[in-house]
């Protein structure tokens, strides 16, 4: 537990946007609003007088600059070597563009080492945007499926190593871990893997933003080795919506890549950040360094305690052990609670739907088959409401069980790369129908949710297993696809020129 001196009890850079907030400034530049609520209540009734005058453009002396006169670091840089400290990296970047924007910074700074990478396919749809602007090629590694559960996992260590030795040359190695529903992957292992092919490992680890923080909670990456991790402060870790960081690590690509990584966020960073989501981030440093363990622990026994009560009731599968059988998988973040509510008879989808009209509880997602709650780390769940609404949920009778049967999830295997990524996204395309797409390229990502991996890419060519199973997803009660251009799929975006 850090000393209550502790350095990490500051937030330079929060506490400085709150003293020039109070210095009674009349300002005369960017934003229009200028900090006069008086002048702007609509804007006040939604942000409130006080964050409007912490509203401030970059370079203000004081906050992103050393205060006038002074020397030494400014309260921008004194944040981001804690928050660097904290993380254990060896340089951290803020980012008010979420972790989308940290994918997209890698995706370009990878481009300098080679021009492909080998990538789990399911990456979030901004390492594929990413991909595109850097004109990086993607070799992929098919993710491990929970065909009854419809849940996509990770990839293993030797899926990995077997991946890599097939395309050499590679810039990186590209893993997401943990998944939408808190499974953790042998990030060590992918260290010792891709260092032994010579590539650095980067790692989105947007949903473990606050692992490594409290002893009950999965090691960092970046302590299990990774070289560049994405971390999505603002979902478990507690900053404001849209604020990240990314983080370098200290292994040996760090020289390698801090000068590209740098280079990349200049070219895709706004010059006008907010301060406000960067104070966010310092405060969400402090809290998870300096007050954690007491705090995390408890939204751990809340989560714990849910889980508990479920099993009590008797009613609810606990998809756990089912999820911890995969072969990527080596632990669970305890902080996402996810239900089986198709066990009693309640697709996910009906559950959610049903929680936020009964009990107004909004869940992160849900499947055909699960919810997934979130609990922020020092956030509070009440167990029992939770549980009692799960509780509350209709048991369906023999006729509506026998049709809600759920079928195993098998993917379709992807069509042949006929194009890539870049060329295709840039290329004329038209729309046909679904029928008439087949043996075609695609234009266009379609992942079909569940499980929520890339059915296809653009450049990929379309075949009929992928319409056939894409068109079932759609028709499907709570099914969905995501990219696709009508909900039923029955158009598609092709290239002209086949």
């Amino acid at each position: 537990m850090p000393q209550p001196n502790d350095r990490h009890a500051r937030a330079p850079y929060a506490e400085a946007l709150h003293q020039n907030a109070q210095q009674g400034w009349t300002r005369l530049g960017v934003p229009g609003h200028q900090d006069q609520p008086a002048n702007y209540p609509a804007l006040n009734s939604l942000a409130g007088g006080h964050l409007l005058a912490m509203d401030i453009p970059m370079f203000t002396e004081g906050v992103d600059l050393p205060a006038a006169g002074a020397s030494g670091a400014s309260p921008l840089q004194e944040a981001l070597e804690l928050a660097s400290d904290a993380w254990g990296a060896k340089r951290t970047w803020f980012l008010t563009n979420g972790a989308s924007q940290g994918n997209n910074a890698a995706c370009l700074a990878l481009r300098g080492l080679s021009a492909h990478v080998v990538a789990q396919r399911s990456v979030h749809t901004s390492v594929i945007d990413g991909a595109i602007l850097a004109g990086l090629s993607l070799e992929f590694v098919n993710p491990n499926i929970d065909v009854a559960l419809g849940i996509a996992h990770g990839i293993t260590p030797t899926a990995l190593d077997d991946a890599l030795a097939l395309h050499p040359g590679a810039a990186a190695a590209y893993v997401v871990t943990p998944s939408y529903f808190g499974a953790v992957s042998d990030v060590r292992e992918f260290a010792v893997v891709a260092h032994r092919h010579g590539v650095p490992l980067v790692v989105d680890e947007a949903w473990g933003s606050h692992f490594g923080f409290h002893p009950n909670l999965p090691t960092s990456a970046l302590a299990n080795g990774a070289d560049l991790v994405i971390s999505s402060t603002h979902k478990l870790a507690g900053s404001l919506s849209q604020s990240a960081m990314l983080h370098l690590g200290h292994g040996p690509f760090a020289e390698l890549l801090e000068v590209r990584v740098n280079r990349a966020l200049l070219t895709l960073q706004t010059t006008s950040p907010s301060a406000i989501l960067f104070g966010s981030l310092d405060l969400a440093r402090r809290d998870l360094y300096y007050l954690s363990h007491d705090r995390i622990q408890a939204s751990i026994n809340d989560a714990n305690l849910a889980r508990a009560l479920l099993a009590e009731g008797g009613r609810f599968v606990d998809p756990s052990p089912a999820m911890l059988a995969s072969p990527d998988v080596i632990a669970l973040d305890p902080l996402h609670l996810v239900v089986d509510t198709s066990s009693v008879g309640v697709p996910g989808f009906e559950a959610r739907a049903l929680l936020e009209a009964s009990s107004r509880i909004h869940v992160e997602m849900a499947t055909d088959s699960v919810i997934v709650a979130i609990v922020g780390a020092g956030s509070r769940l009440d167990a029992g409401f939770l549980v009692d609404a799960l509780h509350a949920l209709p048991e369906p009778d023999a006729k509506s069980l026998r049709k809600r049967v759920r079928q195993p999830i098998i993917l379709p295997p992807t069509g042949p790369r006929a194009r890539d990524v870049r060329e295709a996204y840039f290329a004329d395309a038209e729309v046909v129908p679904a029928a008439q797409a087949i043996g075609r390229i695609s234009g266009d990502t379609l992942a079909a949710y569940p499980p929520g991996v890339a059915n296809v890419l653009p450049g990929e060519v379309i075949t009929t297993e992928v319409v056939q199973f894409l068109q079932a997803t759609a028709q499907a009660p709570y099914g969905w696809v995501r990219g696709a251009l009508d909900a039923g799929v029955k158009h598609l975006r092709v290239l002209v020129d086949n």
